[in-house]
Order: C-alpha cells, then structure tokens, then sequence
C-alpha cells in the first residue's frame, strides 16, 4: 500500500532520511519511533508530499507519489486522513462544524447529509454530547477525539497520526490508542503513527520501526522490537522503562 524505496531528503546539509526502505501493507498499525530530529515526522511529510525526496521513490497503492502531478497527487491524497499533533481544530468553529468542514469543502452532500454523517462519526468516538461545544470547552483528550473524527469523515484509505497522545495524561492516552485500533478493526483503515510514546507504540503496533539518523536500525512486530540486539533500540526501551522482563514478557512468549 505505501513503499518507499531508497528515500533521502537532506535538510541542512544532513541526511534527515538517509536511503530509507519499507513498506507498509494494508490493514497495518505501522509505527514510527524514534529520538527527536530522527526523520520521523520527516517521513510523515513524504507520505503526502509534503515535502518531495531529494532521490528514491515513494508508492502509494502502486502509484508514483513522487511522480504525480498535480490532479494525480490530488485524487492520491484523497486516500489519506491526517490527525496533527495539536488536533488542529479551529477555535471559532464547534465541535459539529469543525469535524463537517471536509465534506463542505470537497463534496456537493447537502448540509442534512453532511450533519448525518457527523452525528454518526461523533457517536462512533463518543463526541456526540460535545457537538455544540467549541474546542476550548472541551479536554485535550475530546479535541484528539474530534480531530480524529475529522481525519475520517473522508472515508480514508490511510490515517496519518502525528504523535497523537503528546501532551495527554496517561489514562486519556490509552484511550486514544484504544480508538486507534477501534479504527482498524471495524473500519478496515490503514493507520501510519509517529510517537515518541513507546508504550503506545506497542500497544497498537502491528509493526515498530525504529529511525536513528535518518537510517532504519529496526523494523519488526512488537515482540520481536523487544528482544532486537540493537544497542539504539535496546538503549531506547530502557529509557522509558521497558526490559524483556515484566508485563511486556507476554509479547515475546505469546
């Protein structure tokens, strides 16, 4: 579904992203890890063409990203849904409008249809009390929940997420994992995260790869991301407290 192939973008005269190669099937969680500055959010912008490679290609369901001209590269981001980091709601907007905008803005629906099809979306992430409510009425975790809502009104192929539990306690994290996969088992979507959050990384991965300056130093099914002999990522896991032993054990026995 998406590919990379030999990806490198240099930004001031250092490789962000240093002959990168993946591949991301459907139906995956596929998650990015790593330290500040190491080309996650770097790729992130690749995958819509945000930013273009300085060489290597990019696929997106076979299609040349890189390739794509501006109609194509318009019908190919019509795949996608995006939740920012900060949900990147407007303020003078409610929580309803906020979430329709996309439908105002790129279909004809009337505006009964377009509120069904928010109605039904606030009630699938449990919004639908807040719908009246602007967004600096409502808690950090309700605006992730109502970007969240936005991203896939489109009915998107793909959801991008941009460290989606920065700045949330860790119940309200959780939680946003837990819709995380929510929209992976009942809507079939494909889901690309960028987290320094590798609790989360693991309780929603079905792949983790690991960037170190700008080169992949991991790429595996969370068990396996566990027991890597790498010292980058066994130097990472330590850092947030996670060892082969404890409640993680379950991962690499089960």
């Amino acid at each position: 579904m998406i590919r990379f192939e030999n990806v490198t973008k240099v930004l001031g005269g250092r490789a962000v992203l240093d002959q990168v190669d993946f591949e991301i099937g459907e139906g995956e969680t596929f998650v990015i890890v790593g330290l500040s500055g190491a080309g996650k959010s770097v790729t992130l912008k690749h995958i819509i063409r945000l930013m273009q490679p300085d060489s290597g290609r990019i696929y997106i369901d076979n299609e040349d990203l890189v390739a794509a001209d501006r109609r194509e590269l318009q019908e190919l981001r019509r795949k996608f849904g995006v939740l920012f980091q900060g949900a990147a709601l407007l303020q003078w907007m409610n929580v309803r409008d906020n979430v329709g905008l996309p439908l105002r803005e790129h279909t004809r629906m009337s505006d009964d249809e377009i509120r069904k099809q928010v109605d039904d979306r606030l009630e699938l992430l449990g919004l639908a009390d807040a719908a009246e409510k602007f967004p600096s009425d409502i808690s950090g975790g309700m605006q992730k929940r109502a970007g969240l809502a936005r991203a896939i009104i489109m009915n998107p192929k793909i959801v991008l997420y941009d460290e989606p539990t920065s700045g949330l306690d860790p119940v309200t994290s959780r939680r946003i994992d837990d819709l995380i996969v929510d929209m992976r088992e009942r809507l079939g979507i494909t889901s690309v995260v960028v987290t320094h959050d590798l609790h989360s990384a693991l309780a929603i991965g079905s792949r983790i790869m690991m960037l170190h300056q700008g080169r992949i130093v991991e790429n595996a099914p969370p068990a396996d991301f566990i027991r890597s002999q790498n010292e980058t990522v066994q130097s990472f896991l330590e850092s947030q407290y996670i060892t082969k032993k404890g409640k993680w054990e379950e991962l690499i026995h089960g």
